[in-house]
């Protein structure tokens, strides 16, 4: 049997491990877009907020089912990052030559491009909302804060929604890439764009594609830690929009199961960290794994063979 020590340490694996997934399904967003416009996205944060006040609107006008929820704020993930992309993104696009595409000057632009719609989207979020916590509404809310006991340990049920909508987002993310047209499109335009438009793919429409996958993925990851954590807020993307950075740039930049599994250290390591440290000292456990990567491993845990991050 576990101690009262082992228990509660235990807990703060799964709680780490929960939060991990949720990492993940952000830096999933950014890796998909990094690997095939080679550039960062700087608005994710905002999409994954998005997300949160979209399920948050559904449920106060709407009330739908489970199932429908989680498809009506995947939809509204999917536009936002359709309208991300042909704003933020789109006109920087306007050259196909390969000097144009690797040049130092149009992923300055598209940072600085996605970083002033994040900025212009939170403001006008709380213009509108406000800026203080908004209440999710009780009965959804309860539902996914029910204790689950197994003997002396307890997991919220939200753990388990957490875990199960996780796993069939990842999978099926991997059988739209490697059993759809549009997947084999994704990574030949991630492998060569060029290439790619020379044998006959049509890479804006893939490349708006790619926004809709990983937008649609952050958003549902906002509504799924707004309903856990029982409340949402404008600026609710700027941590776990870092935390999925950092997790990206572990995993190698362009790794999908990299940026999986680094957020998912990241998680569990930050749960870990506050048996040692206050809170707020151990938000920076993100920020440590990035020094050390960038020193120590500069083309990721995962990235073999790409350029230095």
């Amino acid at each position: 049997m576990f101690d009262r020590f082992d228990i509660f340490f235990v807990q703060q694996l799964i709680n780490g491990f929960s939060v991990g997934l949720v990492y993940a399904l952000v830096a999933i967003g950014f890796t998909l877009i990094f690997g095939v416009l080679n550039v960062v996205n700087f608005a994710h944060g905002e999409i994954y907020m998005i997300g949160a006040y979209a399920g948050l609107m559904a449920l106060l006008f709407l009330s739908p089912p489970w199932v429908a929820l989680i498809l009506l704020v995947l939809a509204a993930g999917i536009v936002a990052g359709i309208v991300l992309e042909r704003v933020a993104f789109k006109p920087f696009r306007r050259f196909r030559d390969e000097a144009s595409l690797k040049s130092k000057a149009m992923r300055e632009s598209t940072l600085l491009s996605s970083l002033a719609i994040s900025i212009i989207v939170r403001e006008a979020t709380e213009k509108m909302f406000g800026a203080d916590m908004q209440p999710i509404p009780r009965a959804y809310a309860n539902a996914l804060q029910e204790p689950i006991l197994f003997g002396e340990l307890a997991i919220a049920s939200g753990q388990i929604v957490i875990l199960a909508a996780a796993i069939i987002m990842f999978l099926t993310l991997q059988v739209i890439l490697f059993r759809t047209q549009i997947g084999l499109s994704i990574r030949a335009v991630a492998a060569n764009p060029l290439g790619a438009q020379y044998v006959g793919v049509n890479v804006d429409r893939t490349v708006i594609a790619t926004f809709a996958i990983g937008s649609g993925m952050g958003a549902v990851a906002g509504i799924l830690i707004g309903l856990y954590q029982g409340t949402i807020f404008p600026a609710m993307g700027f941590a776990p929009g870092v935390k999925a950075f950092v997790a990206m740039v572990m995993g190698g930049l362009n790794s999908i199961p990299g940026a999986v599994i680094c957020a998912i250290i990241l998680g569990v390591s930050e749960a870990v960290a506050t048996e040692i440290f206050a809170q707020g000292w151990a938000d920076l456990v993100a920020y440590v794994f990035l020094v050390v990567t960038l020193i120590f491993f500069p083309t990721g845990l995962f990235g073999a063979g790409r350029e230095r991050v």
